[in-house]
C-alpha cells in the first residue's frame, strides 16, 4: 500500500512539477517575471480542493462518468493552453506577436490546470482513506515521498534546462513541451475510452515486459513522454496528432518569425 501511494502521487506531481519547470525555465530564458508562478499553483491548489470535496456531485455528471469527462476537458485545456504558449514564445519581441502579460497569463493557466487536474485526482484518492486512520497514515507518508520525489525531479530538470546555453535551454524545453502536451492528448482520449465517449480497441503492443507503468522510470516516462505500455490506436492517433498540430504551430510561429524579419 506505500508503494502504490507513493507511484501514484508521484505520477500525478511530477505531470504538474514538469509544466512548472519547463515554464519557469523559459520564463528565465526570455526574461519573462516568474511572479505569475504563485498565484497559479495556489488558484489550482484551491481548485483541486473544490473539485475534491465536490467529487460525489461530479461523478454522476454525464450519466456517471463525470470524473473522466471532467479530466479529459482539463487535459485538452491545458494542451490548447500550449499550443497557445507555443506560438507565442516563438514570436519575435516586438514584433507586435509577443505579449509578455498575456503569456504569464497563458502560464498561469497551463500551471493552474495541471494543478487542479493531477491534485484533483490526489485528493480523490486520499479521501478513499479517511476512514481507516491507520492506512491513512499509511497513505499519508507514501504521498509524502511521492510528492518529494516529483518536486525534486522538477527542480533538477528546471536546473538542467537553466544550466544549459540559451538556445539549447530552449530547444529542449520546447521539445519536452511538445511531448508532453502530446501525452496529454492520449490521456485524454483514454478517459474518453474508459468513459465510453470513445470506443474501446485491443492494444497496438504491450511494452509493461520492458518498461512497466507502475515503475519509477514509467512514472517518469508517463509525465514526461505520456508513456503507455498498451496503448489503443485511438490513444496513438491521439498522442502523434497531437504532437504534430504542435510542431505545425511552432513551425508556423517560425516562418512567422522570418517574415517579421525580413520585413524589418
Amino acid at each position: 500500500m506505500l508503494l502504490t501511494s507513493v507511484i501514484l502521487v508521484l505520477r500525478e506531481v511530477l505531470e504538474a512539477a514538469l509544466l512548472v519547470s519547463i515554464l519557469s525555465a523559459l520564463s528565465a530564458v526570455h526574461g519573462i517575471s516568474r511572479g505569475w508562478i504563485g498565484w497559479a499553483l495556489a488558484g489550482g491548489f484551491l481548485a483541486a480542493l473544490g473539485f475534491g470535496y465536490s467529487i460525489d456531485t461530479v461523478s454522476v455528471w454525464f450519466d456517471g462518468v463525470g470524473q473522466e469527462v471532467s479530466s479529459a476537458a482539463m487535459q485538452f485545456a491545458i494542451y490548447l493552453f500550449m499550443a497557445v504558449f507555443i506560438y507565442l514564445i516563438r514570436v519575435p519581441a516586438g514584433s507586435g506577436g509577443r505579449n509578455a502579460a498575456v503569456m504569464k497569463v497563458v502560464m498561469a493557466m497551463i500551471v493552474a490546470l495541471a494543478v487542479t487536474r493531477e491534485g484533483f485526482e490526489v485528493l480523490v484518492y486520499l479521501f478513499g482513506f479517511f476512514a481507516n486512520l491507520k492506512q491513512l497514515l499509511v497513505i499519508l507518508v507514501g504521498a509524502g515521498i511521492g510528492t518529494g520525489i516529483g518536486i525534486s525531479t522538477g527542480a533538477l530538470i528546471y536546473y538542467l534546462l537553466r544550466s544549459a546555453p540559451r538556445g539549447w535551454s530552449q530547444v529542449t524545453s520546447l521539445l519536452l513541451l511538445v511531448l508532453v502536451a502530446a501525452g496529454l492528448s492520449s490521456q485524454a482520449a483514454q478517459l474518453l475510452i474508459q468513459a465510453d465517449w470513445l470506443p474501446a480497441q485491443l492494444p497496438l503492443w504491450d511494452s509493461s515486459s520492458v518498461i512497466a507503468e507502475d515503475s519509477v522510470t514509467g512514472q517518469l516516462l508517463y509525465a514526461l513522454i505520456g508513456y503507455e505500455s498498451t496503448p489503443t490506436a485511438i490513444q496513438a492517433g491521439f498522442y502523434f496528432g497531437g504532437a504534430a498540430l504542435m510542431l505545425m504551430i511552432s513551425a508556423s510561429a517560425w516562418l512567422y518569425t522570418r517574415k517579421y524579419r525580413h520585413g524589418t
